[in-house]
């Protein structure tokens, strides 16, 4: 119960990895505030996790809307106290070929992925301050250290984050608030789905059978979403306080650096 009585802030919990990730806090004590831009889905999650006895509200949240991010820090602010972790999951990617790409999709992804987990940063950062601190996770991943064909854009926007989590580490060490990443690689998601019918579509073949070979040379089975939560659960509680700035390879041993 590593995360007994903290309040988790948990972005894109509306399945996959973020659901995975406000499971796992859940499970560790935590009362989770859990946001997505599909409301219906994040109800289903919070009903999940409310169904085993934790606590766990519903928020809709578009993480480009200054608005909205505010008003999800008021809402667990008024239901639970305070906020003492903060996860950044949402993201998007849009695969085509580099000289394909369109800079609208470009853009989409870097807003997305780069400046709304930094707003959601600043605007959790200002809150955790005012109480003594707290944690945030991003979640990068390792396309932002290798680079995958057909990403060129979600490589570069995921860098930027693995970068981005550097920078708000150093600087916010003085207020008592923690800042990792995690880069995961393949995990069993709805996004790893979309990356297989988008070769599916090239290439042919079935993205439902293709997507089952994404998995990490020195594992035997994809990694789930609850995996992934697992690690970012840790990286929130205090058993982390000396890990800091990293972004931290979950995917299998695949990234060798």
């Amino acid at each position: 119960m590593i995360l007994e009585n903290r309040i988790i802030v948990i972005t894109g919990a509306g399945r996959g990895m973020g659901r995975g990730i406000a499971e796992a806090c859940a499970d560790r004590g935590a009362a989770v505030l859990v946001c997505d831009v599909d409301l219906d889905a994040v109800r289903e999650t919070a009903q999940i996790i409310s169904d085993t006895g934790q606590r766990a509200l519903a928020c809709s949240l578009d993480v480009t809307q200054r608005d909205q991010i505010e008003g999800a820090i008021a809402r667990a602010v008024e239901t639970f106290g305070r906020v003492d972790g903060w996860v950044n999951n949402a993201g998007v990617v849009k695969m085509d070929s580099a000289l394909d790409t369109s800079i609208q999709d470009s853009d989409w992804q870097f807003r997305v992925n780069v400046s709304g987990l930094f707003l959601c940063c600043q605007l959790a950062a200002k809150q955790m301050r005012e109480t003594g601190g707290g944690a945030i996770v991003n979640i990068a991943s390792n396309a932002g250290k290798v680079g995958y064909n057909n990403m060129a854009a979600y490589n570069a926007s995921k860098a930027a984050v693995i970068n981005l989590t550097r920078s708000l580490s150093n600087e916010w060490a003085e207020y008592n608030i923690n800042v990792n990443a995690v880069c995961p690689g393949g995990v069993n998601t709805p996004m790893l789905l979309s990356v297989a019918e988008f070769y599916a579509s090239r290439f042919g073949g079935d993205p439902h059978e293709m997507v089952k070979t994404f998995k990490p040379k020195q594992l035997a089975h994809r990694i789930e979403p609850i995996q992934v939560g697992r690690v970012v659960a840790f990286l929130l509680s205090d058993d982390a306080y000396i890990i800091r700035g990293q972004s931290i390879n979950i995917d299998g041993g695949d990234t060798p650096y």
